[in-house]
């Protein structure tokens, strides 16, 4: 199986007033004869090491599974940067929307042909990454019309965000929950309900006539159960 390649790419942001450092995976067969689509993961070193997802594109690319796809991870820093960024009541969460849709995504079609459409643009995040993920493309629908969501954090404010949005004809998701997640211990130590919320977040999806795929899964909030759904996630939103 021939190997795509992954480049780690230093990024100033205006938007964060930061340097990032990106993970850009290449597929094997990248030429600017063709065009690509693009997937951007936040907890972007966690889907390239702990997800393995350079290695699962190579291998659905060259069986003809999914399109042609470059995969870009956003690392986080630590635990408190990941909050500052991730959750809508953090400090950066705005600059981070503002970076993904503004920045990144101008940088990505100008460094590599892409289709330079919202419906070739897709976010995947898992847990406070999958908040962030469905945020920005509820905001940007125009830029990013596809979200895979592994056992997203939900509260009344991302559940209000989705209520209003516009041009949801654009969207279309990707949406697991684990049975298991009705106890999980999050970061600070706190023990939270995902489960019922996720159902929540999942009614108000289909009742604003979203396409999705939404399955609820046996396992907890790990990455034990978001590696091997991953393979599933990329054929639904790229196959």
């Amino acid at each position: 199986m021939e190997k795509g390649t992954v480049q780690e790419v230093a990024f100033f942001s205006d938007a964060l007033q930061e340097e990032l450092e990106l993970l850009i995976y290449i597929p094997a067969n990248y030429s600017p004869l063709y065009e690509y689509n693009i997937l951007i993961a936040s907890d972007g070193r966690d889907y390239f090491q702990l997800g393995g997802i350079p290695r699962l594109a190579d291998q659905l690319i060259e069986d003809y599974i999914i399109e042609n796809v470059i995969i870009v991870g956003v690392p986080y820093k630590n635990a408190d940067d990941r909050k500052r960024k991730y959750i809508p009541t953090g400090d950066q969460f705005q600059a981070y929307l503002r970076f993904l849709a503004h920045e990144l995504v101008p940088y990505l079609d100008n460094e590599f042909t892409t289709f330079q459409v919202g419906s070739s643009r897709a976010l995947i995040g898992d847990s406070m990454a999958a908040t962030v993920s469905l945020l920005t493309a509820v905001n940007y629908p125009n830029i990013f019309g596809k979200v895979i969501l592994q056992s997203p954090y939900v509260d009344e404010y991302v559940l209000n965000e989705v209520r209003k949005a516009k041009d949801t004809d654009l969207l279309s998701l990707y949406h697991i929950i684990g049975l298991r997640e009705n106890e999980v211990i999050t970061t600070d130590k706190t023990v939270k309900d995902f489960l019922t919320p996720n159902r929540v977040l999942h009614e108000l999806i289909i009742e604003l006539g979203i396409p999705t795929f939404y399955e609820e899964i046996e396992g907890n909030h790990t990455w034990k159960y978001w590696k091997p759904d991953l393979k599933r996630a990329l054929i639904e939103i790229f196959g």
